[in-house]
């Protein structure tokens, strides 16, 4: 950052992409007061016939851009091309789940005449808009991110105010054009890159109503605790998400799904494959094939389709990952492979074995491309050791055996966990989210916007018989 411009540079080879007009503290406060003058009054208010239709706009019009939206996320954000076309059409699925969730967005009868003093009496609930909406989203997924984010809020009939990572924050503004393109009026939707003085102040103003944050759990937490008295929140953090892999798992079938969740955008996934812990019986298999497997993963340019593991975001990450690694393999943690650092923002794809269970490795979200294998002789040993560490969030047990799956399923400390399906696994319309460190609040497209209304009751009192 310089001054009141956001240089955007590509985290690859660090060519400067564009400058972008920082907002100031006053230009804050005028968006934060017309947001909270939109919602105050009525008449202005969007009828869902309307956001119906500007939805439905809207995500023909992402469909039609998907390879150009894919191209700049991946030289933004780092994200390999063939992963941010994919992203891409994700964000149009959620545009589809948040359409269909509009329509079932609606209140419900209250039984009345239960006892005497109900008798005549009829109940309803009614769902309203909760207000304005900040959304403070990360860099990893910058389209569908803001479509989780910034939908559901269009969907309620809330006005959003929404502050992209400030390293990727060119998707978040091209989906907002689009957004005005298909019909929204620009004063219900704001994209804005700032300082942190001036995102404490939006999180922590008394208008805004509910906030929807995704990123570090220690920024996530603070904003939380400097939220104004009635305002809401859901925070999405990250995990040192774990794996339970029984003999009887079928290792060929399941290593392909593994890589990819381990190593997927450079591991920078909230839910990214971490702690692999592996049955003896079957160690030597996994760890033989998955060296194999890792070895051959392409590093390099995100905008190259032949690219498989792009950069990190930033050199620092680089340099992070590579003393955490150095530190498990001094604490006599056996490299498999990798634990290089390519270049400035590029980091070999590592494999550890057996890293000290106090490392970093081990006890810390890594967000970068290690995963971490563990031998153990008994799951519920291995579930112990999976659940030490304070994140909650996604886990996951490949077993052929029912009763094996549902115990792991009981007793791993997530708030999800896959029966034979990697970590990173989501679709869009389910409920996504983690406790403890790992966060506050469900995600999900439809369980986000049900978030942002409130529920009103209605009771009517008749005389007639």
């Amino acid at each position: 950052m310089s001054g009141s411009i956001l240089k955007v540079t590509a985290p690859y080879d660090e060519h400067l992409i564009k400058e972008v007009p920082m907002t100031s503290m006053e230009e804050a406060e005028a968006l934060l007061q017309q947001a909270y003058t939109l919602h105050q009054d009525r008449s202005k208010r969007l009828p869902k016939f309307e956001r119906l239709k500007i939805l439905k706009r809207f995500g023909v019009l992402l469909s039609e851009h998907v390879e150009t939206l894919a191209r700049q996320a991946a030289e933004e954000g780092g994200k390999p091309l063939v992963d941010s076309i994919i992203e891409v059409h994700r964000a149009v699925n959620g545009i589809e789940v948040a359409i269909q969730e509009l329509g079932q967005l609606r209140g419900m009868e209250i039984p009345m005449e239960l006892n005497e003093a109900s008798k005549n009496h009829m109940a309803y609930t009614m769902l309203e808009p909760v207000g304005v909406v900040a959304a403070v989203s990360a860099f990893n997924h910058p389209v569908n991110l803001i479509i989780h984010q910034v939908v559901p809020a269009v969907a309620a009939g809330c006005p959003v105010i929404v502050k992209p990572a400030a390293a990727t924050p060119l998707s978040c503004f091209a989906v907002v054009e689009m957004l005005y393109e298909a019909g929204l009026p620009e004063e219900w939707c704001k994209a804005i890159v700032c300082d942190r003085e001036v995102t404490n102040k939006i999180v922590s103003d008394s208008r805004i109503t509910f906030v929807t944050f995704i990123g570090s759990a220690k920024v996530g937490w603070k904003f939380r605790s400097s939220l104004a008295p009635g305002t809401d929140c859901s925070l999405e953090h990250g995990g040192a998400a774990p794996v339970i892999v029984e003999p009887d798992a079928n290792v060929d079938a399941i290593l392909p799904g593994l890589v990819k969740g381990g190593y997927y955008h450079a591991g920078q996934v909230c839910v990214s494959v971490q702690r692999l812990f592996v049955h003896k019986q079957i160690m030597s298999d996994v760890k033989e094939k998955m060296i194999g497997m890792v070895k051959k993963l392409k590093v390099g340019d995100p905008v190259d389709k032949a690219t498989e593991v792009g950069p990190l975001i930033k050199p620092a990450e680089v340099d992070r990952v590579d003393e955490w690694v150095q530190d498990a393999v001094n604490g006599a943690a056996e490299l498999l492979c990798g634990g290089n650092k390519i270049s400035r923002t590029c980091y070999e794809p590592t494999l550890l074995l057996n890293p000290p269970m106090e490392s970093k490795c081990s006890t810390e979200e890594i967000f970068g491309p290690v995963v971490c294998l563990y031998e153990y002789e008994d799951y519920r040993d291995a579930v112990e050791l999976a659940n030490r560490v304070p994140f909650n969030f996604q886990a996951a047990v490949y077993t052929s055996s029912l009763d094996t799956a549902l115990d792991c399923v009981k007793r791993l400390k997530a708030k999800a966990v896959m029966v034979n399906e990697h970590t990173a696994f989501r679709v869009d319309w389910m409920p996504f989210g983690g406790a403890e460190m790992s966060g506050l609040g469900v995600g999900g497209i439809g369980y986000t916007m049900r978030d942002m209304c409130h529920e009103k009751l209605m009771v009517i009192k008749s005389g007639m018989v």
